[in-house]
């Protein structure tokens, strides 16, 4: 990696300001919290390689992630930067002492502190600082465990296992991921019950890593900060700073109960369900056995993935002009709308140019902007519950693929490539658009004077040249109920 160092200016009137997207406030949040120690801030370059390199920082600190910030190339010849959420509320300060360029980017380096008295962050009267945790378990064994998903009754037998056998208290720190983690929470407090009596549960906006290895490493780090002498964790942890205990194996006995396995004999062991058998039950909206879990927490894992039919979707047609797009948008959502409970959004091209993205041109960039904004629109409507059906040319896989990714945080992506014929969509030209493009008026018009990236990933294919409009509504909705997003109604016509 190379590295250069930038100057910093003397004197500071008025820091620039960084929003923050929500993997970046995670960061902030846990190095303000304490959470992240050894670190009191953003990595310089030499401690970013050296992690990098060998999951160590310059002092031979063990430290698995490089927690690093980079900002626009202006900025960083400044002392310092505010740092703020995405609603623009002021969360931290860092102190810029050391900014370095690497790989086309500019990073900040050096502590953060808080903006202002009020931390701030999502559920924060449970979350106490590192410091606080700590001294509230001194003096005793800690099991820490940073979990991901609500706790059923297998794993906490698992942790009544362990805890027992080290005379520990247990700390478990719910991962506040994804559009519904203050739910995540309320369904591990729901287990509380059924753990051992010396449990604690404090929430950390801990973002995912890409490496599983670096990742349950971070866990076991963090979780020591909070107190933690002992983490469980199924995997080898390299440079864990805290002893790795391992879940041991159990089976369910006739009596339905989690027992170590070689207690049960192999005649009376009872199975479990599998993630995707776990998963079926969920999207149906079918009860989970009382063996699996407890009532409390089988209500919570429902609040967390409501049945399919009870989720929002989004679905995308992208198609050259003339295609047949907005015509099959108008038809999927006058069906949707006469039979299906959900509230129906429909995003056409025309008329989101005309409003939401007014101002815009024909540009390769803001055509990514209009697909984009879509995209965030029909995440919300997603969000709530909704139906969004979007309708835009989306000429670039990037941009259909930005959009998949904000949609699924809250429910259903379907994409529908109207592959109506170029020599088709130019026939039908009501608006005489191809006509003008042909003779050079337009000058960046998809699929003549700009590029229309076919896609490579559409879960339909249809073509407005072979088939009816109704033929094709038909399609996208059995498509719908093949995928659980609907259910099955009579005759359409």
């Amino acid at each position: 990696m190379s590295a250069e160092t930038t100057t910093t200016s003397a004197t500071e009137v008025r820091p620039p300001i960084r929003v923050l997207d929500r993997g970046e406030l995670a960061d902030l949040e846990l190095l303000l919290d304490g959470a992240f120690g050894p670190l009191n801030g953003y990595l310089g370059a030499e401690d970013a390689a050296a992690v990098r390199r060998s999951g160590r920082l310059l002092d031979g600190s063990p430290w698995p992630v490089p927690v690093t910030l980079s900002v626009p190339a202006e900025d960083a010849a400044h002392a310092s930067l505010e740092l703020h959420d995405a609603e623009g509320a002021p969360v931290g300060v860092v102190e810029n002492r050391a900014p370095w360029s690497a790989w086309g980017r500019t990073y900040v380096a050096g502590p953060v502190r808080p903006a202002g008295p009020d931390r701030g962050g999502t559920l924060r009267a449970l979350r106490p600082s590192a410091a606080a945790s700590r001294r509230r378990l001194t003096g005793r064994p800690v099991l820490g465990l940073v979990v991901r998903s609500p706790l059923h009754s297998r794993r906490i037998a698992e942790i009544r296992h362990v805890a027992e056998s080290l005379g520990a208290a247990v700390l478990v720190l719910p991962r506040m991921l994804g559009p519904r983690a203050e739910t995540l929470v309320e369904a591990v407090l729901a287990a509380e019950p059924e753990l051992p009596s010396e449990t604690v549960v404090v929430p950390v906006p801990l973002r995912e890593n890409s490496s599983h290895a670096c990742d349950e490493t971070l866990c076991a780090h963090v979780a020591a900060a909070y107190g933690a002498t002992h983490v469980l964790s199924g995997g080898e942890l390299e440079q864990s700073p805290i002893p790795v205990v391992h879940p041991p194996e159990l089976a369910r006995d006739a009596r339905n109960r989690w027992l170590p396995a070689e207690t049960v004999p192999p005649e009376q062991r009872r199975g479990d369900l599998t993630d995707r058998e776990l998963t079926d039950l969920l999207d149906t909206g079918a009860s989970l056995p009382s063996w699996f879990t407890t009532p409390a927490v089988a209500e919570q894992q429902a609040r967390l993935h409501p049945p399919l039919r009870n989720q929002g979707f989004t679905l995308l047609f992208t198609g050259l002009s003339g295609a047949g797009k907005s015509t099959l948008a108008r038809g999927v959502r006058d069906e949707l709308a006469r039979h299906d409970r959900r509230a129906v959004s429909l995003l056409d091209g025309d008329v989101v140019r005309r409003f939401l993205c007014e101002g815009l041109g024909f540009s390769a960039e803001d055509r990514s902007r209009n697909v984009r904004r879509i995209g965030w629109v029909a995440a919300e409507v997603a969000r709530h519950g909704g139906a969004a059906i979007c309708a835009p040319i989306a000429p670039y896989a990037a941009d259909r693929q930005a959009v998949r990714e904000m949609v699924e945080v809250y429910g259903g992506f379907v994409l529908v490539h109207v592959a109506t014929p170029l020599q088709e969509c130019e026939r039908r030209d009501r608006k005489g658009l191809y006509l003008r493009a042909r003779c050079g008026d337009l000058r960046e018009f998809t699929g003549v004077t700009a590029p229309y990236e076919s896609p490579q990933d559409a879960d339909l294919v249809l073509d407005t040249s072979e088939t009816t409009s109704g033929q094709a509504v038909d399609r996208v909705l059995d498509l719908l109920r093949e995928r659980g997003w609907i259910d099955a109604w009579g005759d359409r016509r």
